[in-house]
């Protein structure tokens, strides 16, 4: 279907349906790199920006996948992704979130140099527990530039020096998004399907569920890896995904969140 046809479908769905059930099927219509686009744009339009939108995109794509929603972006808003998130973002913030689009980082490579990487979690100390105050470009560069089989090894090396998780220095080094941001690029690193899988558990966990968040990431992964991220969520939270969408959600939302959620594994 012509992207001009399902647009024309997508209005036509718009005056038909409401609340989150219209915003599911809606998602539903946009080709996969134009829906991450429409999401980034929501992110920062209006007053206010959603940083934790813009973090969960930027820091769990690709570089090639980047490639795509950036021309996606510019095509659909007539403006370029980059200059928009500097607009709307400053300071540390701002570097990370560039950094990640400008999509530095080596995604195939699985080759690692341990003298590398022993010397990156050398400067990655150097530039936070050693001294007062923190380095955090020195932390943004390691992060946003190795590939992710080096950067595990960075990780071991600096609990090694460190005695601690590079996770636990962040949350004592930083605070607020930019913590946010970095804590994003080391659980994408990890594990990716576990990264989703908590993305979609504190969507739903305790009061009122985070809609935006449970749409976008069930949407966006449904034909990619979605399977292997609930396999991830039960072992993770001892229950499965469709049955907190059951506990969660109601009507005909739920019932199309479960037909995409699909059979429990």
């Amino acid at each position: 279907m012509a992207w001009w046809k399902a647009w024309d479908l997508t209005e036509t769905l718009k005056s038909e349906l409401s609340g989150k059930f219209e915003r599911l099927i809606v998602a539903l219509m946009y080709p996969p790199y134009r829906y991450e686009a429409k999401e980034l744009h929501d992110a920062m339009k209006g007053l206010g920006t959603k940083e934790g939108v813009i973090i969960e995109i930027l820091a769990s794509r690709t570089k090639n996948q980047l490639r795509e929603i950036m021309k996606a972006y510019e095509e659909d808003y007539g403006s370029s992704l980059e200059e928009d998130i500097q607009a709307d973002t400053s300071g540390y913030l701002e570097r990370i979130l560039v950094c990640l689009l400008q999509g530095s980082r080596d995604d195939v490579s699985s080759f690692v140099d341990p003298a590398l990487a022993l010397q990156d979690a050398q400067d990655l100390y150097a530039a936070g527990e050693k001294i007062r105050g923190t380095d955090e470009m020195k932390f943004i560069t390691i992060l946003c530039t190795r590939s992710a089989t080096h950067l595990l090894r960075v990780f071991e090396e600096y609990e090694k020096i460190a005695n601690k998780s590079i996770e636990d220095s962040i949350k004592s080094e930083t605070h607020g998004s930019l913590e946010e941001a970095m804590l994003t690029v080391v659980k994408c690193t990890q594990n990716l399907h576990s990264y989703f899988a908590e993305r979609l558990y504190y969507a739903m966990k305790g009061a009122g569920t985070r809609d935006g968040t449970l749409i976008r990431n069930i949407v966006s992964r449904s034909e990619i890896d979605l399977n292997l991220i609930k396999c991830h969520f039960k072992k993770m939270y001892g229950k499965t995904l469709s049955s907190m969408i059951m506990e969660d959600t109601s009507g005909d939302y739920k019932n199309a969140l479960l037909s995409l959620v699909g059979s429990d594994p």
